[in-house]
């Protein structure tokens, strides 16, 4: 972190230990994420009706380069916040969630659902096994028997629309996990 972690406590008496527990929490943060810039943390007892005990509530400020995290969670009638190293635990887990998803924002690593590569069945060897798939730019790629889904090979007719996964092969372009197109998909 580029300046001290900050820890306050509101509503009780700090601790030690529980400042240790903070500190040991930010600390591995700071190692998963290294452009952490500042980290302020509130431990604070919220005092409750006398039939419970008393609840934690952990707030974490977490300033990285353009964006703040915040974890702030009401633990509402959450019993294990009842104890507060519980309460640090789950709010250093959610801060490094959070970290994890602004890491991969950062480096554009947000998944795209990429759409399954399709053809139209070319040709069909059933004595031989196997078939070639013509894909719209008019390479041909070579399946086996063995390649389609749910066994439909023996259902497959010159011109069906297919969705399958391209993979080298020893001699080649190859598809694996074909499956022929339902009547209402819409082929990307």
């Amino acid at each position: 972190m580029q300046l001290p972690l900050q820890i306050s406590f509101r509503n009780m008496e700090p601790s030690e230990a529980m400042e240790k527990a903070v500190h040991d929490r930010a600390e591995k943060l700071d190692q998963f994420f290294e452009h952490i810039m500042s980290c302020r943390v509130m431990v604070e007892a919220l005092h409750r009706h006398h039939r419970q005990g008393n609840t934690y509530h952990v707030r974490i400020d977490i300033t990285v380069p353009g964006d703040e995290l915040v974890v702030s969670r009401d633990p509402g009638k959450d019993h294990a916040h009842e104890d507060a190293y519980v309460a640090i635990r789950d709010a250093f887990d959610a801060a490094r969630r959070q970290l994890e998803d602004y890491a991969r924002r950062v480096r554009q690593d947000i998944k795209a659902h990429e759409v399954m590569p399709h053809g139209s069945i070319a040709q069909i060897n059933p004595e031989g096994d196997y078939g070639m798939i013509e894909t719209p730019d008019g390479r041909l790629i070579y399946f086996h028997r063995n390649s389609v889904v749910q066994g439909d090979f023996d259902k497959l007719g010159i011109g069906d629309t297919v969705r399958f996964v391209e993979e080298m092969g020893e001699q080649g372009p190859q598809a694996s996990s074909v499956a022929v197109e339902g009547k209402h998909h819409v082929v990307g």
